[in-house]
């Protein structure tokens, strides 16, 4: 029986994306055990999966290196086949370096990555998935080259929900960690004015969310429906699943839709599509400006503002009936 380890210590997204490794592991090996390590806050994105054995919690926040060393001490107390690390940064590679394993799988771009036994390229700007460059660490196992992600909602997260779930609905997520990754406020205000005539909104996002989605609110309170850090992220995938159509920033809840196939319109500012985090639903459709920027994409992430001050990427996306179906 083979035992694998996948370290993914980085955003809600990037742990999305590490699941179709999850699920072809396990249908190459069925009766594989397989580990996962994330950041503290993500675990709750791999809750019900059937395919995992446990999941090993880092709590970046709270006593990083702390937290860190009781990981490396837990993660020895296994022998792997196998150690899969996702993440390019030191401490993902250090958890790696430390691991009792056969062998050690990485990106190149790790700071360890000399001593894995095997790396693999990862660059954002070949136009290339992230999905198809993380499964590309499993290639040797004969993994397909292109997979969904998986989320699993339990029947008490749809439940939740569907608390929520009146009538024909929408789900528009306007968040993001960047403010550069975000489609302006009026825009979103435009795209409300149209999709209230055919149904209801629901805002949904974190605890940090709230105010951006309670000022959207305000302009439209009888149709609008602010459930921001109100619904945990299973909860809010399984809404998202059942809505008419997912709005969404180039950020987390776009991933939630894809692995949902829930049907996803996404909005991309600063960043663009060949960078590879682009929708991955059956139903989806990347809506950005039509005006050929010489300043877009400003840099393969996010800025707290645009760095010309201008925010063109954002204020020139056409918010029309014709472009957001």
């Amino acid at each position: 029986m083979q035992n694998f380890l996948i370290i993914q210590t980085a955003f809600l997204g990037d742990v999305i994306l590490a699941t179709p490794i999850i699920s072809e592991l396990n249908r190459i090996y069925p009766e594989a055990k397989i580990d996962v390590v994330v950041r503290k806050g993500n675990e709750s994105l791999l809750a019900n999966n059937p395919k995992i054995n446990h999941v090993y919690v880092w709590n970046k926040k709270d006593g990083k290196y702390k937290s860190l060393l009781k990981v490396i001490k837990s993660i020895r107390t296994r022998k792997y086949d196998e150690v899969i690390t996702l993440q390019r940064y030191a401490n993902a590679g250090l958890m790696t370096k430390m691991a009792k394993t056969k062998a050690r799988i990485g990106f190149d771009k790790n700071s360890f990555a000399k001593m894995y036994d095997k790396t693999v390229p990862h660059s954002l700007e070949e136009g290339t998935h992230e999905v198809e460059r993380n499964l590309r660490t499993i290639a040797h196992h004969g993994a397909k080259s292109l997979v969904r992600p998986e989320l699993y909602p339990s029947n008490m997260d749809r439940e939740v929900a569907g608390e929520f779930i009146k009538k024909k609905y929408y789900c528009l997520a306007p968040a993001s960690v960047w403010e550069t990754k975000k489609l302006p406020t009026s825009k979103w205000s435009e795209l409300i004015e149209l999709l209230i005539e055919d149904g209801e909104v629901k805002l949904i996002g974190g605890p940090t969310d709230v105010d951006l989605c309670a000022n959207l609110q305000k302009e439209f309170p009888h149709h609008v429906h602010n459930l921001a850090g109100k619904l945990t992220l299973l909860q809010s995938a399984a809404l998202m699943e059942g809505a008419e159509m997912n709005y969404v920033n180039d950020s987390g809840p776009l991933h939630i839709a894809s692995a949902m196939n829930a049907p996803t319109r996404a909005f991309f500012c600063s960043t663009i599509p060949k960078f590879g985090f682009g929708p991955l639903s059956e139903d989806s459709k990347i809506i950005e400006t039509k005006i050929d920027l010489d300043c877009r994409p400003c840099g393969f992430h996010g800025h707290k503002s645009c760095p010309l001050g201008h925010f063109d990427c954002g204020h020139s996306i056409e918010i029309t009936n014709k472009s957001i179906i």
